[in-house]
Parts: C-alpha cells; structure tokens; sequence
C-alpha cells in the first residue's frame, strides 16, 4: 500500500479561474519508488466529472510545460465543396485563424506552427501567413497525402526547449479554455493524452458493398420526363450491432511529451495513421483519455460550418451589418 511521507498540502493551481476546484499534491512512497499523488476534481456533472487520483514518479511532472503546437492545415476538404474551409467567415476571422487564436493566450503554449497544404503552398501563405505571423505562427510545408505527413514535416521544425506538443485540427476552431485545461493539467503527468467524447448514437457496423434502388414506375411521370428520371438510392447492408460500451470518438488537440512523439514518428512504417495517438499505441504506450467537448465538432461540410456559426454566437456575413463584415 503507498505511504504518505508527508502531509498534503493544498494549494491554487494554474487555471483555477477557468474552473478548476481543487488540486492537491502529495509524496508517496510503494517501498520501491518515491511518486506523486495528484488529485484533481473536475468540474462539471457529467460521468467524467470525478475525482481522479493518479500516481507518478516525481520526476514525470511537468511544473513548467513549454508546448509547441501544430496546426494540420494541408487537408485538401473535399467533402465541404470547391470552396476554401479555412478561409469561411466566423464572426469576421477566418474559420483557420479562429482555431489558432484559441491558442495564442494560453501561457504553456510556447509555440504554433501551422502546415498547410504543399501543393498550394505560395496562395495559403499569401492568404493567411500575415496574419498567422501577427499571432507569432510560423508557416510550414505539409504533407500532400497523408496527415501523417503533415506533423512529420511540422516536427522537424520543433524547437530544442519544447517539453510536449499538441497536435490540433485547422478544422476545430470551437475548442474551449475548459477542454485546454483539461488535456493540459493532464499532460503536466501523463506522457500522451487525447480528448473523446462518449459515442452516443447506435453504432453498426455495414457491408462495404453498395446497392442501387431505383424508385417505383410512375406510367405518367416516365411518359413526361423519361426513366432517367427516376431517383437511385444507394444502400449498404447492416452486418453487425456494435456494443458502445466503452466507445468514444476522439477529438483534438493530442498532447504528447516531445520525446514519445518523436519515437512515433521514427517508426518504419506510418500508414493506416489516422491520428497521432494511433502511431503511439503502436509502440505499446499507453494513451490517457479526458472528457472532449461536444462544440468542439470538426467542420468538415457546409452544415458544419453552420452549426460552428451557432455555437459560437456568430452570424454569417451577409446577415452582420456592412461595417461589421471585415
């Protein structure tokens, strides 16, 4: 059983205004090594929202983190349609620079960098560079496949004084202080921690073939328009029920200490990488999970886009005031 070797101590943590209740350290000792006790209360009613108590080496906490962040910026959108996600209108600022803002005034992020698309390189930083460049965003090459291939190139132009790095979508510009706080507090502890939401929805799993089913003869409506117009409708067919039990959907930013991410990405062979957690389970690492946030959707089609508009309060351009617009 561990041994407390001293009394606990209270004390006022970092980003207690934004919500934190309390947080309490303590020494401890199993007999074979001296660790710290961490007890945080998160605020909230949810079932995430308890007491945890984590054990780890005095040594693994992080009383000062310096982060770098990179911004996966290269993603070529093809589900939201021909126009350019990043550059949508949210209150005035583009839907990218939104997203990097809701970092520039945390005081453990050192760094941003923001990698955008290769192919197109010279329009993205002729449209966004000088403003990211105000905000102290450094912009890079991303990768022209993969988003694998994005943090990769990000990685190499890390500074050496970085403890950890969060890795975050361009396309999630609703995530909150709280969510911060959160994967933050965390990551002062554990070496890789990634937010999720709980999977709400029933989830089956479907046949990857695709059947067409045309619309009923209508005599008249052939005569008049022609066959072709009746409508085709694709469907799959359900082979399994999923138990949710246990499922989340993962969201950003992942956090990892500089020095677990590195040996990720130095692995051999990276395809089939979805996210960087992925590439660190692969090690045989364990990935820590806190409680995501629902607003904190990634805006992947125009109806996105829409609900982000309502989440945050804001209103398309052509509905704000003419001097309001810019």
């Amino acid at each position: 059983m561990p041994k407390l070797l001293d009394k606990p101590h209270s004390r006022s943590p970092p980003g207690r205004e934004r919500g934190w209740q309390r947080e309490t350290h303590a020494t401890v000792s199993t007999g074979r090594l001296e660790s710290d006790a961490l007890e945080v209360e998160l605020p909230g009613d949810s079932s995430w929202a308890k007491i945890a108590v984590i054990f780890f080496p005095a040594a693994r906490y992080h009383a000062r983190m310096n982060i770098t962040i990179i911004i996966a910026a290269a993603g070529v959108s093809r589900r939201f349609g021909e126009q350019d996600k990043l550059a949508q209108d949210l209150g005035g600022r583009a839907l990218l620079l939104r997203t990097v803002e809701q970092f520039t005034k945390r005081e453990e992020v050192g760094s941003i960098i923001v990698a955008g698309p290769p192919e197109d390189f010279d329009a993205f930083k002729e449209k966004f560079a000088a403003t990211l460049g105000f905000h102290g965003a450094k912009v890079v090459k991303g990768g022209s496949v993969d988003r694998w291939e994005t943090v990769r190139n990000a990685l190499a132009e890390i500074s050496d004084d970085t403890t950890h790095v969060g890795v975050h979508d361009a396309a999630r510009p609703g995530v909150s202080d709280k969510l911060l706080d959160r994967v933050f507090a965390a990551a002062r502890t554990l070496p890789a921690v990634i937010p999720a939401v709980d999977v709400a929805g029933t989830v089956k799993r479907v046949s990857a073939d695709v059947t067409e089913v045309n619309e009923d003869e209508d005599a008249v409506a052939d005569l008049i328009l022609g066959e072709s117009s009746r409508a085709t409708i694709a469907t799959r067919t359900v082979e399994q029920t999923v138990d949710r039990s246990n499922l989340v959907e993962v969201q950003t930013p992942q956090v990892f200490e500089i020095g677990l991410l590195r040996r990720a990405y130095a692995q051999d062979d990276l395809t089939g990488a979805t996210d960087d957690a992925s590439l660190v389970e692969r090690l045989g690492e364990p990935v820590h999970v806190v409680e995501g946030d629902s607003a904190n959707l990634k805006v992947t089609t125009p109806a996105d886009l829409v609900l982000m508009r309502a989440i945050l309060g804001v209103k398309p351009p052509a509905e704000r005031p003419t001097h309001k617009r810019f």
